[in-house]
């Protein structure tokens, strides 16, 4: 593709995604009357449409691992490169929930739905009460037979790196005793962070073994860390990263020479 058809398909992406998005906002207060169960249904439609118009810029997607995820509430710890994957939990199932930044609830009419589909919106500077807060309605939320998405590294984070995880994901597993699926994918690939062109091909997202409670916190966040990086990093060289600091291949002298 060229890279002025790449620059008009993902401005035409781009135009329709927030455009799609807007109109999702404005027509889910028509559903605010309905059980959360009935309204998580309802929002369910948007991330069936941004996957369709990823197919503009040429971008499918796979799913590997699928027999890791056990048949009963888990949580997801996910690598985070894109917006992707706060698309994919909900269109995965639609009672999914997510614990994301309490920011994002400056998007009009988004914390409102947030909350009402029983979603954990998390005040980052609010400290142990936060913390706290964040438990209760987690435990909630499993409770309820629900699994939860948590990206432990806070935010997105370009290919070939990975950021620090925060201490929220291992007090869910030793406090609550949950069972967390690592998840890897390489989405910063094609549809990287803050960046207007996107890129054609197929996004992989890979569910690990999941880890069974247990293990101290130490232990925990040593072994969740090694399992998301070591495959994040298969995931990026399989789709064509090459780190900045990779060594340029050794030219080989001519047979004749």
């Amino acid at each position: 593709m060229s890279s002025s058809i790449a620059y008009i398909r993902s401005g035409i992406f781009n135009f329709l995604f927030f455009g799609w998005t807007a109109l999702v906002l404005a027509l889910l207060w028509l559903a605010m009357p309905f059980s959360p169960s009935n309204f998580r249904r309802a929002i369910s439609v948007w991330p069936k449409g941004c996957f369709a118009l990823l197919k503009i810029i040429g971008v499918s997607f796979e799913m590997r691992g699928l027999e890791n995820i056990p048949a009963k509430p888990v949580l997801f710890a996910v690598k985070h490169q894109s917006v992707w994957e706060t698309v994919f939990f909900l269109w995965q199932h639609k009672d999914n929930a997510y614990i994301m930044k309490s920011e994002l609830t400056r998007i009009p009419f988004w914390g409102w739905y947030m909350k009402k589909s029983s979603h954990v919106l998390v005040d980052r500077t609010g400290g142990a009460s936060s913390m706290r807060d964040m438990m209760r309605k987690s435990k909630a939320i499993m409770d309820d037979g629900r699994s939860i998405a948590i990206f432990p590294e806070g935010t997105r984070m370009p290919p070939g790196t990975i950021g620090k995880f925060h201490p929220g994901v291992a007090a869910i597993y030793t406090q609550l005793n949950a069972t967390v699926v690592p998840v890897a994918v390489n989405s910063g690939m094609f549809w990287p962070r803050r960046v207007f062109l996107k890129k054609p091909g197929k996004i992989v997202i890979e569910f690990l073994p999941p880890i069974e409670p247990g293990m101290d916190r130490k232990e925990f966040m040593v072994e969740l860390q090694s399992q998301i990086k070591t495959a994040t990093q298969k995931l990026e060289k399989e789709a064509g990263f090459v780190p900045e600091d990779a060594e340029p291949p050794t030219s080989l002298p001519h047979p004749n020479e």
